[in-house]
């Protein structure tokens, strides 16, 4: 296992979004040197359709850009298979074997949901990069059997893992062993039951048993810290960023 920080912790709340290079430059002076990349059509400046569009020329783009290591990609919303199929194209060049896609929302027919991830999943495949799906509160996948059940009906499936949003809520007590089995990626932050986001300290997130968990099925992938941005003010998130990246490497 290795710690990595994603993008989007790097994003304003609100204001115009930064460039790729200051989102490297946040990221290398919070002390990361592996980067997950928050694709997203609305903000940022990682736009996944014209990454598709061009994967070669982002590639290059990144490797001018920084020296940080990519490990996986990340969707914020979802997109059609032919932008999984160009973002599989970059995330190859880039060496990155790791694309999590969002799960539909609640009341999407199962059915409906699994033929959505066999598309993704058949998209990306041909360049040897796995689909995840994301745990969420209002998505599908809130309920962790729905998430074991998805990744059960979808050969090569697995599901990014985000304990946070097992905290609180309607789930927060019901058995998750089964996920573990099928985890390809690891979304960190620190959560209450209150807040969905808090201070690193100040929640219930229980990193040494997560990784405990982790290593007794082999998991040797990315802890991705991921703020939110709208839940942690702009100049905290530095300090934030970096207590929670010393944190989980004295854990490993």
């Amino acid at each position: 296992m290795y710690v990595a920080v994603s993008t989007e912790s790097f994003l304003p709340a609100e204001g115009p979004s930064p460039s790729l290079a200051e989102l490297c430059e946040g990221a290398a002076e919070t002390g990361f040197d592996k980067l997950e990349l928050h694709l997203d059509e609305a903000e940022g400046p990682l736009k996944p359709s014209e990454i598709a569009a061009a994967p070669e020329r982002f590639a290059a783009t990144f490797r001018e850009t920084t020296r940080l290591t990519p490990v996986g990609f990340c969707l914020a919303d979802d997109v059609p298979p032919s932008v999984t199929a160009g973002l599989a194209k970059a995330a190859k060049h880039l060496k990155v074997a790791q694309l999590t896609v969002p799960a539909s929302p609640l009341g999407t027919p199962f059915n409906d949901e699994v033929d959505r991830l066999k598309a993704h999943h058949a998209a990306a495949s041909p360049e040897a990069v796995r689909v995840s799906v994301r745990v969420r509160s209002g998505e599908l996948t809130e309920d962790p059997d729905t998430a074991v059940q998805l990744c059960k009906a979808v050969k090569g499936l697995g599901i990014t893992y985000d304990p946070s949003y097992f905290v609180g809520g309607p789930y927060a007590d019901v058995d998750r062993e089964a996920v573990y089995g099928h985890v390809f990626h690891v979304h960190l932050r620190d959560t209450s039951k209150e807040r969905l986001q808090v201070k690193t300290g100040l929640g219930e997130i229980d990193y040494a048993k997560l990784i405990a968990r982790l290593e007794k099925e082999g998991y040797r992938g990315a802890l991705s810290v991921d703020l939110l941005p709208e839940n942690v003010p702009a100049d905290e998130r530095a300090l934030e960023l970096r207590k929670l990246r010393m944190l989980l490497e004295t854990l490993l």
